[in-house]
């Protein structure tokens, strides 16, 4: 916690020297679509990156310093951790849409009292998870097959994450927020600062302290907290559009019912979708801890290799969704064309990065080298980087149509992931053994496809369609 404070006093003082707002927000509306994507995309990519990194090395330091039974423990958690995690996160995604809407509209005021009523949201939300998911969290390990020898350290790590779910919240709403209004490179500054304040703790808590697994996942908690009170700091300081009134704090039903139609399909997406990878985990586990380590090891690489599609795919629900409430929609597809152009050229350059470096990036995460685990990995990341191109669309399609409100669209194509990863685990594995844990993403993603590209068709047919009746006007002439 001391650690914290005197990065919260450091980073006041880098606040103080930042530019004043201007030019800080930047309208998506006009301009080369594929230019303004890409300068958005950079900067989310480096905070991704960031943040995959500080994930990346709380693994490689358990599996360095505590051995493969803590780091199968670690990575037996996380279809859990997507599952509950990526649920805060998609809440919170999804209620910066009607932000950068109201944005794009230039209706200050609508914008402001979004904002208010979503942290009155993230309130509730924060304290209802977090009390369910730790009271929960022993039987659901148990349910799941996680192996007699690694259980406790899978317990051990991730009840302390679930407990920082009010620091996930914390932070990714007011990140999200900041995005909202044009400002991607913000955030990436608090992740570094975070990602070193992690990893440090990571070694103090090991080295210095002799904690097991539960040292990592307190670094976890404090960094992104840390980098949540940083955003708060930033916010207060930077964007004199946020300078809520008394009368805007007021909670409105009217704004929480929008905020929730937009962010509680976009959070469970992400559940519904982690259900699937609970059945594919449970499978794994059942391979024993070596195969557990290999996969463990190999996502995190995944992780780390798909940030730029991931990236990619994030910056269209700002860009669609300010566009959207600007009402031009040419310009929606348009972008969504530049960004899959974009992805599909990325993932080729991955796909080759992985073959090439695959194994000796999964040594990394051995405290010995072990052939087995090593392979595991391989096999895992290669194929799962061949689907790269198949991620893309279901990113940009997604974050796109979810920008032009249809949110609920989100939750189908989780079905449909889920129902791939479920194939995958009950019928695929049986058959093929290790080979069908290996193909699950890329038949998610296959499956995910086939809905959402013909949803999107869809939506713009009835956004067009609507404001050529006079029905759908621009949100900024109302």
């Amino acid at each position: 916690m001391i650690t914290m404070y005197l990065g919260v006093k450091v980073w006041q003082q880098v606040i103080e020297n930042i530019d004043e707002v201007n030019g800080m927000t930047k309208d998506m509306t006009t301009g080369s679509p594929l230019k303004l994507i890409i300068g958005f995309a950079v900067p989310m990519f480096l905070g991704m990156l960031f943040q995959q990194f500080y994930s990346m090395v709380d693994t490689i330091i358990v599996g360095k310093f505590l051995g493969v039974d803590p780091l199968a423990g670690v990575g037996s958690t996380s279809s859990l951790n997507f599952m509950v995690i990526g649920f805060c996160t998609g809440v919170c995604n999804g209620f910066a849409i009607p932000v950068s809407q109201m944005f794009g509209a230039k209706r200050e005021d609508e914008l402001r009292r979004y904002v208010a009523n979503s942290t009155w949201l993230c309130v509730l939300f924060s304290a209802v998870i977090t009390v369910l998911v730790v009271v929960f969290c022993r039987p659901i390990l148990a349910v799941m097959n996680t192996p007699e020898n690694i259980f406790e350290y899978a317990y051990l790590y991730i009840v302390i994450i679930f407990a920082g779910i009010p620091c996930t919240f914390l932070y990714n709403i007011l990140a999200g927020i900041i995005r909202s209004l044009g400002d991607s490179k913000s955030p990436v500054l608090f992740l570094a600062l975070a990602s070193l304040i992690n990893i440090v703790l990571d070694l103090v808590t090991i080295l210095l302290f002799d904690m097991g697994v539960e040292g990592p996942a307190l670094a976890t908690v404090v960094s992104q907290g840390f980098s949540g009170v940083v955003c708060l700091l930033y916010m207060k300081k930077k964007f004199p559009v946020l300078r809520i009134s008394k009368e805007e704090w007021k909670p409105r039903k009217t704004y929480m019912r929008r905020l929730c139609y937009m962010g509680i399909p976009m959070g469970l997406q992400y559940s519904i979708t982690a259900i699937g990878s609970l059945v594919v985990q449970s499978a794994v586990n059942g391979f024993g801890s070596l195969v557990v380590a290999g996969v463990t090891a190999a996502q995190k690489i995944n992780n780390f290799f798909g940030c730029p599609v991931e990236a990619l795919g994030a910056t269209m629900a700002p860009y669609s969704g300010q566009n959207m409430g600007a009402g031009k929609y040419d310009r929606i597809g348009k972008g969504l064309k530049d960004a899959a152009l974009c992805g599909f050229a990325v993932s080729a350059v991955l796909l080759i990065l992985v073959i090439l470096t695959g194994k000796q990036l999964s040594m990394l995460f051995l405290d010995r080298p072990d052939e087995r685990v090593i392979q595991y990995s391989y096999q895992f990341l290669v194929t799962t980087a061949a689907g790269y191109c198949l991620l893309t669309l279901v990113n940009a399609v997604r974050f796109t149509i979810q920008g032009m409100g249809f949110s609920v669209f989100a939750i189908t194509s989780g079905v449909f992931e889920m129902a791939a990863r479920s194939l995958a685990g009950l019928v695929l594995v049986p058959l093929a053994g290790y080979t069908g844990i290996c193909f699950s993403h890329v038949m998610a993603w296959i499956f995910a496809d086939s809905f959402l590209i013909p949803a999107y068709f869809s939506c713009m047919k009835k956004v067009r369609g609507k404001s050529g009746s006079g029905l759908a006007e621009p949100l900024r002439r109302k």
